[in-house]
């Protein structure tokens, strides 16, 4: 079952969510409400289901869990913190419908080597109840679409911010570079008053006392941190440099492995990071081909097939006919026709796979059987490949992605702490 938790830690958003299968006794005596939130309430079925599934991904990542009173904190703050954005996302509508859904679990059986019917299997086997697992699948869709509207869907990148991210990256030398960080935040209200602030601060003081006595950072973290990745030992995975949270982008580029930084201040309390590992990115060489095609569209009253015209077509090529010549009389894509079918380097990516699945697959000069795609049928030759250095476009690319992601994330976690203060919550645990 590793690879199966493996994925999981990375496609769900908000963590592992999965509901074991519970003894239907055990449901009828433990089933009581744990706490209020807003209108609806969460229940120690809940609970217990999300704590089974956090120590099964726990024990994957060889972490040892913190105690079951600290656990069980961390647990039902992340729950009420879905179910808060669950119910924001009904008052919007955002729903996930059944084929998108049975789509998503396909792909993670996929991702997994396993078909659906294996999968089902495995989740059975290791305490997951099927159709309840479809139920956590559909949330975390839910959230993810609501994280798009109410966050990503207001965030733009410029030209400018792009050039000053690369200019900056190139300065410090570090553009290509990946680092691996662990946090652990001690978080303060908003509108925090002196004393909460000292007292936090001292807490984030006792903790980093402890991490540079010995104290293993993911286990401090699993136990201490309020961040959202404190049940995944405070990972927050591989970031490239512009990936970085601003407030703390700064001390990582200057950290060696294995360090851990002093508390760093920011609106949401008192972060300390760590790094786990590093490491230096390729420059990145793409493959490429020359191309060039003739696109012939069927029409209902065709006489004679697109497929067997190009033929015809192809033979003549075969013969000697010149290729830019048919391509300017015969091709439909109106583009490339007037430049003799040419499609100038092309990268994996830029066209429809059906096409790019044969122009890949062709020697210098080959030219190909008639094939179909979306467009019609064609013919297409492929004139040269090439290995191509593309790394200025592609940090271009990136740097885009990482300005955006980081936008993002800083975003999303002021407008998570926003509705978690708005929200009612009213806590039963000890009823």
């Amino acid at each position: 079952m590793r690879l199966f938790f493996r994925f999981f830690t990375l496609f769900l958003i908000m963590g592992a969510v999965a509901t074991p299968l519970l003894a239907e006794e055990r449901v009828v005596t433990l089933n009581r409400i744990v706490a209020v939130v807003n209108d609806q309430v969460l229940t120690q079925n809940e609970l217990k289901n999300e704590l089974f599934a956090v120590r099964q991904q726990l024990r994957q990542q060889g972490i040892r869990p913190p105690s079951e009173e600290v656990l069980r904190k961390q647990v039902l703050e992340r729950l009420i913190t879905t179910q808060i954005q669950l119910q924001q996302a009904a008052l919007l509508g955002i729903v996930v419908d059944e084929e998108t859904l049975n789509n998503t679990i396909k792909n993670i059986a996929a991702q997994n080597n396993l078909t659906l019917a294996e999968f089902r299997d495995v989740l059975q086997r290791d305490g997951f109840k099927f159709p309840l697992f479809r139920e956590d699948i559909r949330k975390e869709i839910i959230i993810r679409r609501l994280r798009q509207r109410q966050v990503e869907s207001r965030i733009s990148v410029t030209a400018q911010e792009i050039d000053d991210f690369i200019a900056t990256q190139k300065a410090q030398g570090n553009i290509n570079s990946d680092y691996h960080l662990g946090h652990i935040l001690v978080s303060l209200p908003d509108e925090a008053t002196p004393a909460q602030i000292k007292a936090a601060k001292n807490r984030a003081l006792a903790i980093l006392q402890e991490l540079k006595s010995g104290a293993d950072f993911k286990q401090t973290a699993i136990a201490r941190s309020d961040g959202r990745q404190a049940l995944q030992g405070g990972d927050l995975g591989w970031r490239k440099s512009g990936e970085l949270p601003t407030l703390f982008a700064d001390v990582v580029m200057n950290m060696k492995v294995g360090d851990v930084s002093e508390p760093i201040r920011s609106a949401s309390g008192f972060h300390i990071v760590t790094l786990f590992d590093f490491r230096d990115s390729e420059r990145h060489i793409i493959r490429q081909v020359q191309a060039r095609h003739i696109l012939i569209k069927e029409e209902a009253d065709d006489e004679v097939k697109p497929e067997a015209q190009l033929k015809e077509i192809r033979d003549h090529l075969l013969s000697g006919g010149d290729f830019a010549t048919l391509a300017k009389r015969f091709s439909d894509d109106i583009g490339s026709a007037q430049n003799g079918g040419d499609l100038g380097w092309v990268s994996h990516g830029v066209m429809v796979k059906p096409f790019e699945e044969v122009i890949f697959n062709l020697r210098d000069g080959e030219i190909s059987a008639p094939f179909e795609t979306q467009f019609g049928w064609h013919i297409a030759q492929v004139l040269a490949h090439r290995d191509f250095d593309n790394t200025e476009e592609h940090n271009n690319t990136r740097a885009r992605d990482l300005i955006f992601q980081r936008k993002s994330e800083e975003e999303y976690l002021s407008w998570l702490r926003k509705i978690r203060d708005e929200a009612y919550v009213e806590y039963r645990l000890d009823d």
